[in-house]
């Protein structure tokens, strides 16, 4: 695909990071879109709102099941054990699993599995491992808290030995972890993508209207107060509007967001240039738009 032929090739580069009195730091913001927050703080917007009660409501489920069969094993396994002690330890492990399940799923949004430098996937190991320290740590303090009411004692055991063997169930289960957000959260995007809605998109600016495909718009920029729309026949209209409305509004119609100015159309994307640092240049046409590393779902998702 490419732009009208009378028109110039355009390039926009990356911005320099501001040095403010935070120096290097990343700023707040940015590292909460990192994190897919968008909004007000400990807002979850939209897909990401969906995908973490899905994968949340599906662990509890699963692991519940996996659970539940378990204790009906043990009992029958070692009838002497009675029922109490096979729920108080599958319940203990189920409770601590899911009130640590914030850390794959923290985790994958840092680093996905299409994340650019690969060598960020390198993230999961002490994020597994840390999943793994805390749900033991939890089950057997739930464990020690049950049996104390109830007049006992319970002893874990030397806790290396037992860690490790706790550790590669955890290890497995991660895995299974980040391939459910994975799937999940690519479900979502297709059901959005494939969602009834109109065609044509409406840039307002004042009382002048300029009606356009949504294949048509390369991409959205933010200029100001107002956002500067690409299209493929080399206009640029101007609407007044915050660029987080309009990616609200135009994710599900395939917008990825890939800087904190910018918004591009995924089905427009002719190629993908590597910058350095984990940047890329986006390229639609005779247009090119930056790709800050620190939005590396967008990369995943045009690299999909």
């Amino acid at each position: 695909m490419s732009g009208a032929p009378d028109q110039p090739a355009q390039s926009v580069s990356s911005p320099r990071r501001p040095k403010g009195r935070w120096g290097g730091l990343r700023p707040i913001g940015d590292f909460r879109q990192g994190l897919g927050i968008s909004g007000p703080p400990f807002g979850i917007s939209g897909t990401d709102r969906l995908s973490l009660f899905y994968s949340f409501t599906a662990t509890a489920v699963l692991v519940g099941v996996f659970n539940t069969v378990n204790v009906i094993t043990v009992t029958h396994a070692e009838p002497q054990l009675g029922l109490a002690a096979p729920i108080i330890w599958e319940g203990s492990s189920w409770a601590t699993l899911l009130l640590f399940f914030w850390i794959p799923w923290i985790a994958w949004r840092l680093a996905p599995l299409g994340a650019r430098p690969r060598w960020r996937l390198l993230l999961h190991l002490p994020a597994a491992t840390l999943f793994s320290l805390c749900h033991v740590e939890g089950f057997v303090l739930l464990r020690k808290l049950a049996y104390w009411l109830a007049g006992s004692r319970y002893e874990f055991g030397p806790f290396l030995p037992n860690f490790l063997y706790e550790f590669r169930k955890d290890a497995l289960g991660y895995v299974l972890f980040i391939a459910g957000f994975a799937v999940i959260g690519h479900l979502l995007r297709q059901r959005e993508t494939a969602s009834e809605g109109p065609a044509t998109f409406d840039i307002r600016d004042g009382a002048k209207l300029v009606r356009v495909a949504f294949a048509d718009i390369l991409a959205v920029s933010s200029a100001g107060n107002y956002v500067e729309f690409v299209l493929r026949d080399g206009r640029k209209p101007l609407m007044r509007s915050p660029l987080s409305a309009l990616e609200a509004e135009l994710s599900p119609r395939g917008f990825v967001r890939t800087h904190r100015s910018w918004l591009v159309n995924a089905g427009a994307v002719t190629g993908l240039k590597p910058e350095g640092s984990g940047d890329y240049a986006v390229e639609l046409g005779t247009l090119t738009v930056p790709l800050s590393r620190r939005f590396p779902e967008a990369l995943a998702r045009l690299r999909g």
